[in-house]
């Protein structure tokens, strides 16, 4: 939460109430408080003059500290702790019981994001919408590029995957590309290519599993289809489509406990060929409504599909042609996730919690494009900058990114080459690409395992992560993760700037470790990489959660990183 209050004269001053510090600029008139928790504040404010100086004492007090600090026109500062929120007796008070203004929380617009997005395609569509009503220029990587110094340009790739990039007006040769990776991708039941199926009088749909999602906390839920379909139009053509169906049209249910008395005590252990496929209708109502649907494998058979017979059931065709507005003759073939329906939200009794599908990673994803967007604004925002400043938002991560849209691809790499070459084009020099990926700094953002109150022993005793608390570097001897002492310490050099905190994670030794694309970009192209990730919980549940205040400080930590972290690479390590 931020407070901004308006002082008259002097500079501009940021105080974040977490640090209990105070950062100033000499060109602004606001004294600007933050403070993390969600609690009422009382801002006392006080100024005196001193001749052609002047200074200003203020506090801040909460359920949980209280403190203050005295700042001068030279931009000097000192804090101290207070025992009472209190100001000099020889000043004028001025109490301020409501705040003026507050900083920008991105929540609201991240949830917008995570609404829009159900699966890869859509994520990448709401991400190029955003670059282009930005200014950003759209780039094809069929085509040939012209890129500059001062330009903002993305591309995207299978319409699942996007690159988008900001040149400094500064940019020399060998620079740098300081980068920000996440990935659109999340578990979920994706549609076999022949989906229609018949139990015992209802019309079933045939899915197969995608990534390692908790696969049980599906069932009850209700489900919808979304992804990509490819409609061949009258004249011949072929072109793609998005479609989401925003209305429950599935159900996967689960056994009543009297057919199955050992659930509780024995686990839900659901078999997920036979258990997962969602009911999409009953037979007898489809015939009823004159839908013959006699498609795909039937109960009792071998397995067998009859390619004389429908892949798909009619009645799902109609629902997409209908949401497509189109005949269902023009639909060629599609890639379909099924999908929750339940919208994303803020919860819990403070407003402190985002529950949502699919956090793991367009929370991430979301944060790394709207620090871009909001450092990146025009070309005038990137007068200072020597480096280049970049996003890669891959697909297909959740199942080892072995894909030509995937971080396994040579297409990051593939787009800093070109980038290099094109810049560089009229004074060419030896090694320029291999010097730029090791000038380069890769932030790999991946959601992380917040402390679960009900499974505290899961955790390494001194390796906690807490909501509210920050970012969480990655850490893991065996390479599941990319951290390093260098970039752990450079990106927490950025935090420490920006005033936000981090937090340190390291799995137990008697359990097994995920991994994230960090190692395969770090080791597929040589660039220096941190592994971090907001802290969340229930992950790869359909229905996950993470904490408000985080989103904010990764936004923020992202944000400082592509401000602060040209001028903070400065640690030589292979002199």
């Amino acid at each position: 939460m931020a407070y901004t209050v308006e002082i008259g004269h002097g500079a501009r001053f940021s105080s974040a109430g977490r640090h209990k510090e105070c950062l100033s600029s000499k060109n602004g008139r606001r004294l600007i408080i933050n403070a993390w928790r969600a609690s009422p504040h009382r801002i006392l404010l006080s100024r005196r003059a001193c001749g052609n100086n002047w200074s200003s004492r203020f506090a801040i007090q909460d359920a949980k500290s209280q403190w203050q600090s005295k700042i001068t026109s030279d931009g000097n500062y000192s804090s101290r702790s207070l025992g009472v929120c209190s100001a000099a007796s020889s000043t004028q008070d001025v109490f301020l019981d409501k705040e003026v203004s507050r900083d920008v929380s991105i929540v609201t617009d991240m949830l917008n994001f995570l609404n829009e997005s159900w699966t890869p395609f859509h994520a990448t569509a709401e991400a190029k919408r955003q670059l282009l009503k930005a200014g950003f220029q759209q780039l094809n990587e069929e085509q040939e590029w012209t890129v500059q110094p001062g330009g903002r340009y993305f591309f995207t790739r299978n319409m699942s995957s996007i690159f988008a990039f900001a040149i400094g007006q500064k940019y020399e040769a060998g620079n740098g590309f300081n980068i920000v990776a996440a990935h659109t991708d999340s578990p979920c039941p994706k549609l076999k290519p022949v989906s229609a199926a018949s139990k015992a009088g209802f019309l079933n749909v045939g899915v197969q599993t995608y990534g390692g999602g908790l696969w049980h906390t599906w069932f009850d839920r209700d489900l919808s289809v979304a992804g990509r379909v490819l409609l061949r139009k009258k004249n011949g053509t072929i072109v793609q489509g998005l479609i989401k169906v925003d209305r429950p049209i599935m159900r996967i249910p689960t056994l009543a406990i009297h057919l199955d008395r050992t659930v509780n005590t024995d686990g839900f252990k659901p078999n997920l060929e036979t258990h997962l496929a969602p009911v999409l209708a009953t037979q007898i109502k489809a015939e009823l409504l004159g839908k013959s649907e006699t498609g795909g494998q039937s109960e009792g058979g071998n397995g067998a599909i009859n390619s004389s017979k429908k892949p798909h059931h009619s009645l799902l065709l109609e629902v997409l042609a209908e949401q497509l507005n189109c005949s269902v003759e023009e639909i060629v073939d599609f890639e379909l996730n099924v999908c929750d329906t339940q919208p994303s939200c803020v919860g819990g009794a403070r407003k402190e919690f985002i529950f949502s599908g699919r956090l793991d990673n367009l929370a991430s994803s979301y944060c790394a494009l709207r620090a871009l967007l909001d450092t990146c604004p025009d070309s005038a925002s990137l007068a200072d900058e020597s480096c280049i400043r970049a996003i890669a938002l891959f697909d297909n991560e959740e199942v080892g990114s072995d894909s030509a849209q995937g971080a396994g691809s040579p297409v990051m790499f593939q787009a800093m080459s070109r980038i290099t070459k094109w810049l560089t084009r009229d004074t060419p020099t030896e090694g320029i690409e291999e010097r730029t990926i090791r000038k380069s700094f890769l932030v790999s953002a991946d959601m992380a395992h917040a402390l679960h109150p009900n499974y505290a022993d899961r955790h390494e005793e001194n390796h906690q992560p807490k909501l509210h608390e920050g970012l969480v570097i990655k850490y893991n001897a065996n390479q599941r993760y990319a951290t390093n002492t260098v970039t752990a310490f450079l990106f927490k050099e950025v935090a420490k700037v920006a005033g936000v905190p981090t937090q340190n994670f390291v799995v137990r030794n008697d359990m097994g470790c995920g991994s994230t694309i960090g190692p395969i970009l770090a080791s597929g192209i040589g660039i220096r990489t941190v592994d971090v990730g907001m802290p969340q919980l229930s992950m790869h549940s359909v229905r996950e959660m993470c904490g408000t205040e985080d989103v904010d400080l990764s936004y923020r930590h992202f944000k400082a990183f592509y401000e602060l972290f040209t001028t903070i690479d400065k640690l030589t390590v292979d002199s």
